[in-house]
């Protein structure tokens, strides 16, 4: 199938968050895609960040589509709470549903992208049944919690075998990935398969997001 397009997601969990609005508004006018929202809930994973009032004031800040994360426990409790607030596409994690396929069904109700996550450790065969019902598969190339973290080389076999399936069903599907990419290694997981690309601290520790922006989306491209 023909190459998808490059898609760049600054992830906000690295922003100053003193300053949340104005990161936001730099990032999209620095020629980012999507704006990554990591939400999470210090139970499924140990970290707290974001809720709904709060995007809902990212929303307000981005010229950007919302791109959120749901790294929630029940996350088919507050899926309308996500979508009201501004999301335009919400990934939830395989992990966390006991029922995927209902959950990925009401965020598809919602009107909304609809987006499944795995863990490192967590193997695509639970995908087989729900694939051809999700826009995109974020697999997570570090395990989930924290910003800052360093990529996990194993996790490309997992996006060549996902990206081989996905071809062989005929399926639309972007592949995201998302810890420690960065402008130096982003050419790794572009050449296995990815083509959506989550990036923190390897974007707002630079001091020139669009140039970093670009320079990722180059190397990307270039494979």
């Amino acid at each position: 199938m023909a190459a998808r397009p490059v898609l760049i997601a600054p992830s906000i969990l690295s922003a100053d968050f003193g300053r949340l609005a104005e990161e936001v508004r730099a990032i999209c006018a620095a020629g980012a895609d999507y704006v990554h929202v990591d939400v999470m809930d210090g139970h499924f994973v140990p970290n707290l960040t974001f809720g709904p009032p709060v995007i809902k004031y990212v929303k307000a800040a981005a010229s950007r589509p919302l791109d959120v994360h749901l790294m929630i426990t029940n996350a088919e409790q507050t899926l309308e709470d996500y979508a009201a607030a501004g999301a335009d596409s919400i990934t939830v994690h395989a992990e966390a549903c006991t029922h995927l396929h209902r959950c990925l069904q009401a965020i598809r109700g919602l009107g909304k992208r609809v987006g499944v996550s795995l863990n490192p450790a967590t193997p695509l065969d639970v995908l087989e049944y729900v694939l051809d019902d999700v826009d995109m598969v974020l697999l997570m190339t570090v395990n989930p919690g924290f910003g800052g973290q360093a990529f996990i080389p194993a996790v490309l076999r997992k996006i060549e075998k996902l990206r081989g399936e996905a071809d062989r069903r005929g399926l639309d599907l972007d592949i995201e990935v998302d810890g420690g990419i960065k402008a130096d290694n982003i050419d790794v997981s572009a050449r296995a398969g990815a083509n959506v690309f989550v990036s923190g601290s390897g974007i707002f520790a630079e001091k020139d997001y669009k140039a970093v922006i670009a320079r990722m989306r180059q190397r990307a491209q270039a494979v």
